[in-house]
């Protein structure tokens, strides 16, 4: 059994046009992404492109990259394509990192994979972190998540969840284990991959533009793993380019 990462990079980005090849501290975003994820203890780590010049780059970082369609709906396609293309077996872990989050944490990746590996039939996790404030609680753009017991998701949304009936959310309560903020990095299993492609877009999906709510409203069980170090967020927009633009030139 082998844990692969795989980064797509999607080229035409509706809010920033050639995002992957965007420079950040003189290294292109993509470059910086699989940096990182080289960081963490899996077994490879592929790019998964869709334009040449997104494959030179990679290939001439020496980094390990595959050319996929143009036409996938989502990341996760994407990711399946790959797997596809390697053949890679049912039980294999395949953790979709966004190519646009140059500062994830390896180990928040380690321990979403580990957390996947311990959960008997469980197919597919994802990472949560407190909320920050109450601000966050309340912005549609910030996806909130709810667990149970074990861990498992009942309900991601961009409304704010659960909702405190009667008060306004305080910075006590966000601290709580029920309150918390969805980051956007998934493990499946290959067996799982196939089958979260093979059921298409959901109702949930399309109303709340989140592709894990296929899975939840399919029934299927949802691993959430609280990261151990803080995710900042990824790159959107040209302003949080400039955001991650200054952290590494501070750095540098």
């Amino acid at each position: 059994m082998a844990t692969h990462i795989v980064i797509p990079a999607r080229f035409a980005s509706t809010r920033l046009p050639g995002k992957p090849l965007a420079d950040i501290a003189g290294v292109p975003m993509i470059v910086r992404v699989a940096h990182q994820a080289l960081k963490a203890q899996v077994d490879d780590v592929v790019v998964a492109v869709d334009d040449n010049r997104v494959l030179e780059t990679v290939s001439a970082a020496g980094l390990n990259a595959v050319m996929t369609g143009q036409a996938h709906p989502s990341g996760s396609d994407r990711v399946m394509e790959v797997a596809s293309l390697g053949a890679w077996p049912d039980d294999d872990i395949v953790i979709n990192v966004q190519g646009d989050e140059p500062l994830f944490p390896p180990v928040v990746v380690e321990e979403l994979a580990q957390g996947l590996l311990t959960s008997e039939g469980v197919g597919m996790g994802t990472l949560c972190e407190p909320l920050g404030s109450p601000e966050d609680f309340y912005d549609p753009n910030i996806v909130k998540v709810v667990r149970d017991r074990a861990g498992l998701a009942l309900l991601f949304s961009r409304a704010p969840i659960p909702y405190p009936r009667d008060a306004d959310i305080t910075v006590t309560q966000l601290k709580q284990a029920e309150f918390r903020r969805h980051i956007g990095i998934y493990a499946f299993r290959v067996s799982a991959l196939k089958k979260f492609v093979a059921l298409g877009e959901s109702t949930l999906e399309r109303i709340e533009r989140l592709e894990q709510l296929r899975w939840l409203q399919a029934g299927e069980p949802l691993l959430v793993v609280d990261a151990s170090e803080p995710v900042p967020g990824g790159v959107d927009t040209a302003v949080d380019l400039e955001r991650i633009q200054a952290v590494f030139a501070k750095n540098a």
